[in-house]
């Protein structure tokens, strides 16, 4: 698979470090020296100074025999030109485009079915707020990624201590937890990563990675310690695309919002907008203003101004002072790291949000979602299991998945069925695969040389 990839700011490199561990064959392109001499001295992909709208620079790029074209810059129009100059020199080039602007919501359909034809118009604040909402009906949750609509959830959780789980072997689980009880798929111990067996044992502060029926998410929190509880009241730092957006949606939920700002004009801006969220003028990381607005009653407080220090800053203040339940926003992928160690565990990145969605639209085979782990470290993909497939009609124990990889959840119909060994994938069921870096590249070939290509 070959893929050009137009911009190389944090998305574009991070996406070119994954794929080309992937042994995809990538090209980068960017006009600024720094960028790309970050690139080539980073990851094994070719680079190519230029704009990206440019038709002699995509083609000196490669783009007539590239497979995908990743238009992911800074700059919505570059990438929207971009798109267009590739659908006249490639119109076979599958188009994935990073759009921004709230401008453009209501074009995205015209972009697709007229030039410049982008097969998939990405944005990274619509992401990051519908990643915030799922945190936030999740109490406790560190990720929550969802599948099939929604009916299937995979929740990454902090062990505490009093969970019944702290000490106890997975293979215990059966007979010590009864019928409802987690399907581990990873645990994050000290910073790595494990793919876990039956013998492995949880410990005080793991990550743990469960899946789960929505319907039956309430009855598995219980061994975190944790319980559903509806949310009535947010505090929003930051009133920029992404607080508007998110506060645009919790509106539409009827909860009680917040907004805190400190620039007048967005301010006024803000206020004629709302409907019923109260704004704000003022500093979020103010500890006086937050204690005026009764932060302990708040269920979530939210920092996403366009400074990520200020952002930590503020859910530190906000923990501080009382308030059970914050959400981050960072930018920098060097920063998600050091979060946990400071006290700040939900923590939210357009950029990943971004990544997390180029992903599915780049997997081999009939991917429907894709969703990071832990960073990088590992990925959950779903899949389609197609007629072609020699997996089909095959106990799942007798089915090589390479090491690292673990099938943690078959749908078919309405059934959502966590598999043992006897069980049988049928055609058209869609599998969730949890899979390692390293494994990626595997479970890609079964998707595409077994679940046929798409």
């Amino acid at each position: 698979m070959k893929i050009v990839i137009v911009g190389a700011g944090e998305v574009g490199f991070h996406i070119a470090s994954r794929l080309s561990l992937e042994n995809k064959d990538v090209v980068v392109v960017d006009t600024s020296d720094e960028a790309l001499k970050r690139v080539s001295e980073n990851l094994d992909v070719q680079v190519v100074k230029g704009s990206g709208s440019s038709p002699e620079v995509l083609i000196d790029a490669g783009v007539k025999k590239a497979d995908i074209m990743l238009a992911v810059t800074d700059s919505d129009e570059t990438n929207l030109v971009a798109c267009l100059t590739c659908d006249i020199l490639s119109p076979a080039t599958k188009k994935l485009a990073r759009i921004r602007l709230g401008d453009y919501d209501a074009y995205h359909e015209h972009f697709r079915t007229s030039a410049p034809h982008i097969d998939t118009i990405i944005n990274p604040e619509i992401e990051v707020v519908k990643t915030i909402y799922r945190l936030m009906r999740v109490p406790g949750a560190v990720d929550v990624g969802e599948f099939e609509g929604g009916r299937v959830k995979i929740v990454g959780m902090r062990l505490e201590e009093g969970s019944p789980l702290d000490g106890l072997r997975l293979a215990e689980f059966s007979s010590r937890l009864g019928g409802v009880r987690p399907l581990i798929a990873a645990i994050v111990r000290k910073g790595q990563l494990i793919v876990p067996h039956g013998n492995d044992v949880l410990q005080l502060g793991d990550l743990v990675y469960f899946i789960s029926e929505d319907t039956k998410l309430n009855d598995v929190l219980r061994f975190f310690n944790r319980r559903m509880k509806p949310v009535n009241r947010v505090l929003i730092v930051g009133g920029g695309l992404i607080g508007t957006r998110l506060a645009d949606l919790l509106e539409s939920k009827n909860i009680h919002t917040k907004i805190v700002e400190r620039n007048p004009d967005r301010c006024r801006y803000l206020a004629e907008r709302m409907n019923r969220a109260v704004v704000l003028c003022g500093d979020g990381s103010d500890q006086s203003l937050l204690l005026e607005e009764n932060i302990k009653d708040m269920d979530f407080v939210v920092s996403l101004t366009d400074d990520e220090e200020t952002n930590i800053l503020v859910s530190l203040l906000a923990r501080s002072v009382g308030a059970d339940n914050t959400i981050t926003k960072i930018s920098r992928f060097s920063y998600m790291p050091l979060m946990a160690s400071i006290g700040v565990e939900q923590v939210v990145s357009p950029r990943l949000s971004a990544i997390n969605s180029i992903l599915q639209h780049i997997r081999k085979g009939k991917v429907l979602s894709a969703m990071s782990v832990h960073g990088e470290q590992a990925e959950v993909i779903e899949a389609v299991a197609l007629q072609t497939s020699d997996i089909v009609d095959t106990p799942i124990s007798k089915v090589s998945f390479p090491r690292g990889a673990l099938l943690i959840c078959i749908i078919r119909d309405d059934e959502v069925i966590i598999p043992s060994g006897d069980s049988v994938i049928k055609p058209e069921d869609r599998v969730i695969i949890f899979a390692t870096r390293e494994a990626v590249p595997r479970i890609e070939k079964m998707l595409t040389v077994k679940l046929e290509f798409f």
